[in-house]
Formats: C-alpha cells, structure tokens, sequence
C-alpha cells in the first residue's frame, strides 16, 4: 500500500507508532455486567439494548408512534454503480474536474487536471455540503477534503509530489467549491460563470480570529501578527449557521507538514506536534509540500501548523468576503460543526474530534442570536466544554476555562485536546458527524471505530490516545477493538442545548449478526441480515425526523464484514429505531455529505474516492462526485 493510500489512522501508526496490542477481556462482563447499567445482562440482537427499552418497541415492525418508511431497503450490492429504492432515481450532478468557469481546463480521462486552471474546477474528494437559498438561487458549497495523489498526478510514482506544478495542482483540488444550481430538463447543474462561484484552496487568504489570534504561537515570516494566513486544509464535515454562512471543518491537517532537515523544537511545541501527529521526520511524506513550498516544512516554519485545525466561517452570499477561522471553537481534527440555538437564543455548536480517543465539544455562545442583528461575535465570545458520558446514562459539559485546565483562553484554542484531557473528558472511539434533530430535543453523534479500545501494550497497559489518555471500555464506548461503530443520542437537560447536562442512550450498535448469534459483536436490536453495515460516519436528520447514515467502512464484504457489501446510505426511525439501506455507493467510495434543494425534492449526496470505472467508465480515471437523488413522483425526499 502506498503512502498516498493510507487511512489518517494508519498515517499516524506508521508516524507514530504504538507496541502490538495483547489478547483482550469480554466486553461483556468488563462494560456491562460490571457496571450494571442493564441489570448485569447485555441481549445484543435478541431485543434487549443499551439504547434504552423506551425507544425499541421492535427492530423489525413500526412501533406506536414510528415513522413511515416511503421506500423499501434494498440489498447490498458490490459493484461499480449506485443503486437507490425502486421509485427513486439518480443522476450525477458534479463530478471532479468539471468547469465552473468557462475559462477552465477540459479535464483529461488519463491526466486529470493540470495545475494552470485547476483552482477553475470542481474540487476532489466532495465532503461535507449544504445548500443555501439567496436571492431565489440554489447555492451548494462543498467541501474537498483531500486528494487521491495516484490518481490526480498519474504520472508521479506513489503520487508523491515531484515538482512545485504538482504541489499547486494538489493545492488547488482541495478546499472548499461555491457553485450556483439550476433544474432544467436535463436535471440539475451547476452555473457556469455563476457570479456566486467560488474555489477556495490552500492558497486562499483567510482571518484568524478569536482567543489565539495575534498569539506568538501563529506568528510567522509571511504573517508576524499572527490574524492571517493562507489556505484551509482536509475539509471534512460542514455545518451552517442561523444567519446563513458556510462552516467548513479542517481534520487531518497535520498529513501536509513535514520536515526537510533534524532540528530541536521547543517543548511546548514538540508536545503539540506529537498530540496533533505532525510528523518531524526528514521525509517527503504522501503530500511533500514541504518539499516545495516552505510554509509546510516545520524546521523553517514551526508555527505553521498552528494556523490549521480549526472550524472556518464563509459567507456564500459574497464572493468578495474572506473566510474567518474561529479560533475559540477549538483546534482539534473536527469532523463537522453542528448549529442549533439555546432556549434563550444563544448558539450551541456540536462538534467531534475525529481520532480514536479524543472528545466530543460543544461551543455555547455568550450572546443570543438576533435575526438581522449583529452575528460578529457569536462564534468568538462564549465557552468551550468537553463532553463527561458518565455510565449510569447521564453526562454533562466540561468547561475549558483557565481555572480548569490550568492554560490561558489562547493555549486552550491552540492545544484544546490538552486542555480536554486536563478536565477528564471521556474518550471516544473517533467521534465523527453530529446531527441535532428539529423535531426533538436530541442530537446523535457517529462513533466510527477504534480498533485500539481495551487492547493493553506489551507491558500490559492499557493503550492511550496521543495525550496519554487511557482508552478502557466504558459505558459508552463498551467493545474492545471496535471495528463497527455506533451513534450515541443525548438528551439536554430541560430540552435546552444550552444546559450544561444530559442523558444519552446508544441509538444503534452497528455489528454482524450473521457472524455472531449473540454478544457485542452482534450489533444491537435493530442491527439484521437485511441492513448490515459498518464504520458510520456521515450523519444527517432531516425535516421529518428521519436520521440518514452514511459509512465509510471495510467494503471488502468478507470475514468481518460478510454481507455488508459497498458503502452506503441508510435511513433510521429515532423511535423505534428500525433502520433501512436506502443507497449503495460505487466499490471502494465513501458516502459522504448529504443536504437538500430548497422545496426538498432532491437529495444530493457525496461519492468519495470511488474506484474505477465510476462515474465514466473504464477509459476514465475514477472520479469523486455528488450524485442528486429524485422520488419518480415527484414527491418530497426529506
């Protein structure tokens, strides 16, 4: 396996590795007799659940008061297309390398893109979206979170970089795509020369503000105030404020830096580069723009990667405007932002830290949204918490202030995994999406996996996050080496997201239980032969109630994961928990990023890193995309 092909995970074993793991204890009787929450017995797949009995009064029939289904599962599938519910079609709407301007280059099926033009075109690797209504035109941003760098430099062994033009080209795929839409009688389509289209790459001038901005941490040559730097870096996940702007989540930003020459670094910023994984190994790494651009190589810019790691505002409405990266909402490898308003109007903001072992956050703003009023300090004053899931089905939020974590506002922005670990937040098995539900005062957030829960060292240790955290199984996270997944729901206190408290219960355990009869590795109740599915990723409720999950798992459909076939798309009932496939992906893509047109007619949805022959055939290099899934009808789809 090349470089350029590693998972984030297995980039920072290879960076930093850890001993082998040993032989582990039942999960059973270390997570869940011990503790007792259930009475001392665990059904997994044979009814009972973690989830709470209120909310599964049957996995396989609609329970009182359940949701209707417009569509019925369909199988898992293997091979290179996509396939929705009968009644439903699909039809791609943008793929990677497709013009938004008509000055742009025409993509080659065997080259990709060249680096002159290649900020002109759709981006690589579609992540997070959402659509906005402006002025009565259907605006979509997206994100690109990183680059296939076999694909998108062919011509480059392993496709690491060997040039300062491959550099650039990789540069510019990645970022963020604002495109207008239409609906014509073809389908939908972007604009071309749409006033509103817009790339934003590594290269793009972004504000830094918030309690790390003007630090000496983010001072650097190019910028020695520390309040501005270029370029947004591995948007993953997205979210959308009350006033209409654009988050985009920067994740594992930390694959981009790399070192061309052995220097001592000082303490406090080695401490960081091993917590955040920034590799100071003299090396040219799967990306190497070090090797060509020094902004990236850290033994001539250490602050560098400080500048990286956090959730960016943009404004879709101005093409003009420079995206602001919010500095106080934390800087961790975030997954997506999830917005929602407090009882008294103030903004909440849910957020995931995506690396097995770290946290869940929440952001609470000190001011309360006015419609029409000033938004310009609600995502820079306000507090931090940290999630505390305690195992007797209650939680609550960690403030991380100074008093707290011992660090001043602006180290706790800059090394919030620290600052988390200080006040003993619960580590997680690699929180990713967190959607809040309209219609109810809940939100529910995809753990992936993490193959390293409850394994010891050679020593007989147990193994730790990169903070030195220990990773034991706990009510929440409850299965040594967990390799399926599963969506935790919490509840705030007083049907308030502003409460500093919580219950939760497990929506779903996702497990194999044609491999296993019984136990934790079945999955939950309503886990069965017809929805099996694993490493849940995606997440999106929409107006109705319904909870869309989408994974990025194993596809291989052997061992483990028999019977699972490609990624794909599903559709769950947050009361009785019955959870149905709605889409299969291509071989070898991620289904990822999930929004709506205005009148909820069409679905759009991420493909990510497929392989060939998707979506132009064999002749054509693979090529990410978003794919716009319509009711045959006519009929609403969310």
């Amino acid at each position: 396996m090349s470089k350029n092909k590693l998972t984030a995970d297995q980039w920072d074993e290879l960076n930093f590795p850890r001993p082998t793991e040993q032989e582990f204890d039942r999960v059973v009787e270390r997570a869940i007799s011990r503790r007792g929450f259930l009475g001392g017995a665990l059904a997994f797949g044979s009814g009972a659940a973690v989830m709470g009995t209120a909310f599964f009064k049957g996995s396989t029939a609609l329970a009182e008061g359940g949701m209707t289904f417009p569509f019925e599962g369909i199988p898992a599938f293997t091979d290179n297309t996509i396939h929705v519910p009968e009644g439903y079609e699909w039809k791609v709407l943008v793929r990677w390398g497709d013009a938004l301007f008509s000055d742009a280059p025409a993509f080659d099926p065997a080259k990709g893109i060249p680096a002159a033009g290649s900020d002109r075109v759709f981006g690589e690797n579609t992540d997070g979206m959402e659509l906005f209504s402006i002025d009565g035109k259907e605006i979509l941003v997206v994100n690109s979170e990183y680059t296939n760098n076999d694909i998108n430099l062919p011509h480059a062994a392993d496709g690491i970089p060997v040039s300062a033009e491959d550099v650039l080209t990789l540069q510019n795929l990645q970022g963020v795509t604002v495109m207008e839409l239409a609906e014509g009688a073809e389908g939908w389509a972007p604009i071309i020369d749409s006033p509103f289209n817009r790339r934003i790459t590594h290269l793009t001038p972004m504000t830094i503000d918030g309690p790390a901005a003007g630090h000496d941490l983010l001072k650097t040559e190019a910028d020695p105030t520390g309040t501005a730097s270029l370029g947004t870096f591995n948007n993953c996940g997205s979210g959308r404020t009350p006033w209409g702007t654009y988050l985009t989540c920067e994740e594992n930003f930390n694959g981009y830096f790399g070192a061309t020459a052995e220097v001592d670094y000082d303490e406090e910023i080695a401490k960081g580069y091993k917590r955040y994984g920034i590799s100071t190994k003299a090396e040219p790494g799967s990306y190497n723009y070090h090797g060509f651009d020094p902004r990236f190589d850290v033994s001539v810019n250490p602050n560098e990667p400080h500048r990286a790691g956090y959730i960016v505002e943009i404004n879709p409405a101005d093409p003009t405007s420079t995206p602001v990266k919010r500095t106080a909402l934390g800087r961790v490898k975030h997954e997506n932002a999830e917005a929602v308003l407090a009882a008294d109007g103030r903004v909440v903001v849910y957020m995931g830290d995506d690396e097995r072992g770290e946290f869940v956050y929440k952001w609470l703003s000190r001011d309360a949204y006015v419609e029409g009023g000033d938004t310009s300090t609600l995502l820079t004053e306000g507090q931090l918490y940290v999630a505390k899931f305690n195992d007797d089905l209650t939680g609550e939020w960690v403030a991380l202030t100074p008093e707290a974590t011992g660090m001043d506002a602006a180290h706790i922005a800059i090394f919030t995994r620290t600052a988390a670990s200080a006040v003993g937040a619960t580590t997680m098995d690699r929180p990713e999406w967190i959607a809040v539900n309209p219609t109810a005062a809940e939100a529910y957030c995809c753990l992936t996996n993490n193959s390293r829960r409850g394994t010891k060292n050679d020593d007989g240790s147990l193994k730790t996050n990169a903070g030195g955290d220990e990773m034991a199984v706990n009510a929440v996270n409850p299965r040594e080496t967990n390799n399926y997944g599963q969506i935790v729901r919490w509840r705030p206190a007083g049907e308030d997201h502003g409460a500093d408290s919580f219950t939760w219960d497990l929506y779903v355990m996702a497990g194999n239980p044609t491999l296993n009869a019984e136990g934790p590795y079945a999955g939950s109740a309503n886990i069965n032969a017809g929805n099996l599915f694993n490493s849940l990723d995606g997440l999106a409720i929409d107006s109705t109630g319904m909870v869309w999950i989408q994974t990025d798992g194993d596809d291989s459909n052997a061992d483990e994961y028999v019977g699972m076939g490609n990624n794909q798309q599903l559709a769950g009932d947050p009361v009785t928990g019955e959870i149905r496939r709605f889409l299969t992906a291509s071989f070898g893509a991620e289904v990822t990023g999930l929004t709506w047109s205005t009148d909820r007619k069409t679905m759009f949805v991420g493909i990510q890193h497929p392989a060939a022959p998707f979506p132009d055939g064999e002749a054509s290099l693979p090529r990410s995309a978003i794919v716009a899934v319509k009711r045959t009808d006519g009929a609403l789809v969310g």
